[in-house]
């Protein structure tokens, strides 16, 4: 535990953000598995869940929580699924 006061307080601030970022990404991979089964399932709002798990991605990268190679990556298998699927 630390002694010094702003150590102190760096310690609740990370505590604090960590809460954040895996809220976040817990409700990021929720969009992504949503987004996967509609694609799979065929459903007819299912290029609207993709654009919603796409957002999120971005979201993710502009928070910090991602790099922006994994974003770029479970961006382009969410696009390849859906073009496999329509076409």
């Amino acid at each position: 535990m630390p002694n010094i006061k702003s150590a102190k307080k760096r310690v609740k601030v990370i505590a604090t953000k960590t809460l954040n970022n895996k809220s976040f990404n817990s409700g990021l991979k929720t969009d992504i598995k949503k987004a996967n089964l509609s694609v799979e399932a065929g459903d007819a709002n299912k290029a609207d869940s993709v654009k919603v798990a796409i957002k999120k991605i971005d979201q993710a990268v502009s928070k910090g929580i991602l790099h922006k190679n994994t974003a770029a990556r479970k961006k382009s298998a969410l696009a390849r699924k859906l073009n496999a699927a329509n076409a």
